[in-house]
């Protein structure tokens, strides 16, 4: 049970040294300055005991549970650990019950900390709703998940949501340095030591931080795609690599690749979405590792290109005039006449093949007839090749 969570100073052996290391206080807390260091508005709440109900978001290894323990501590509270996993709303309400008996009887509070709180369903967390309202129970969730996305609102209207940022390198490397020298907790009796090389590594292992499914996952394909969107080469190699550490699948990486291409470049370099979907197939062909060069040059090739997504917004325009606007009728020139019935009724009457004109060009009207279109759809820049699109627009105009 949770009194039983900060034990005293003599820890047994047995236990993983994560948990003979687990901070018992704020002082010994490490990270979440900006939210936990000395004087800021939450760690004063925690202090006095007054916090209330929270939801702690942020990625694994954050130290979520370890700051709960913490809380409960300042609390004085008899604390409920539960999964989110495995507990459903008959264990909420024994929970609720044993919590208002405990609070007439004993006068003391109880504090449900319930660990991945994003996999309740909303009657699951509605049935914590009138247990968090009346004070049967305060919650401290803990969640991978944004809260904001998965938990609904009228839980969100009874915790604050409490984000918390991944442990940086010096933040990692101080707990790896107190759990060599900690004669009690840690492993300072074995008077063990480590080389630079050998901390620097494990410092580096620890912080790879990546989610194939959550928000990590989006925010750096996010990152990824921007960096190559504002021609940062590095940033965006960088991005891959932190993808390819973490085993993002090659053939996802390849597929933005070819949207943006086409999205974010377009006809100011055509040879993007060329060069994206032979680097997609050779991927495919070629697998891990030697698939991170070819990835390597596109991204590369991509990022340094000229950007134009012209030709995105003019078929994202010509599509909301076929949504929103009557079509016109297709002018008669433009009609197809396969027999003589049809062309006798003016279908293909006075078309004028481009090739037997001088430049090969006519200077005929293609669009419906009477429609009322947001056009030109298509405005070529002065980038890349679109330039030279823009310069033979600008001549037959």
């Amino acid at each position: 049970m949770a009194d039983d969570l900060f034990r005293s100073s003599s820890e047994p052996a047995t236990l993983p040294l994560a948990s003979r290391m687990r901070p018992r206080s704020l002082d010994e807390y490490v990270g979440q300055q900006d939210l936990l260091g000395p004087g800021t508005p939450t760690r004063q709440a925690i202090e006095e005991g007054k916090l209330g109900s929270v939801v702690l978001w942020a990625p694994p290894g954050c130290g979520k549970t370890t700051l709960a323990h913490i809380v409960a501590k300042h609390l004085d509270a008899h604390i409920e650990v539960q999964s989110a996993v495995t507990a459903g709303v008959a264990d909420i309400r024994r929970i609720a019950k044993a919590a208002a008996d405990r609070q007439g009887f004993e006068q003391r509070a109880t504090l449900l900390l319930l660990d991945e709180i994003h996999h309740f369903n909303k009657s699951q967390q509605d049935a914590l709703l009138g247990y968090l309202e009346d004070g049967t129970l305060s919650l401290i969730g803990a969640t991978t998940e944004n809260p904001f996305v998965v938990l609904h609102p009228a839980l969100l209207s009874r915790a604050r949501v409490l984000p918390l940022k991944p442990l940086v390198a010096s933040d990692i490397e101080g707990l790896l340095t107190r759990a060599l020298a900690d004669q009690e907790r840690g492993l300072g009796a074995r008077d063990l030591s480590l080389s630079d090389d050998a901390l620097a590594h494990l410092v580096t292992c620890a912080a790879v931080r990546y989610d194939r499914q959550g928000d990590y996952h989006y925010d750096t394909i996010s990152a990824f795609i921007k960096s190559v969107r504002g021609s940062d080469s590095d940033a965006a190699l960088h991005y891959l690599a932190r993808m390819i550490q973490a085993g993002e699948d090659p053939r996802f990486i390849c597929r933005r690749l070819m949207i943006l291409a086409s999205e974010e470049i377009g006809n100011a370099e055509p040879q993007a979405l060329v060069l994206a979907v032979s680097a997609a197939q050779a991927v495919e062909r070629l697998g891990m590792p030697e698939a991170r060069i070819v990835m390597g040059q596109l991204v590369t090739f991509l990022a340094e290109a000229p950007k134009s997504n012209r030709s995105y917004v003019a078929i994202d325009k010509a599509l909301a005039d076929v949504e929103s606007k009557p079509l016109g009728e297709i002018p008669m020139h433009l009609r197809n006449a396969p027999h003589s019935g049809l062309s006798e009724l003016g279908h293909g009457e006075g078309y004028q093949y481009p090739h037997d004109a001088p430049g090969g060009w006519v200077d005929v009207d293609y669009l419906p007839e009477g429609a009322d279109l947001d056009t030109p759809y298509y405005d070529p820049t002065d980038r890349g090749y679109e330039r030279r699109m823009k310069e033979r627009r600008d001549g037959r105009k």
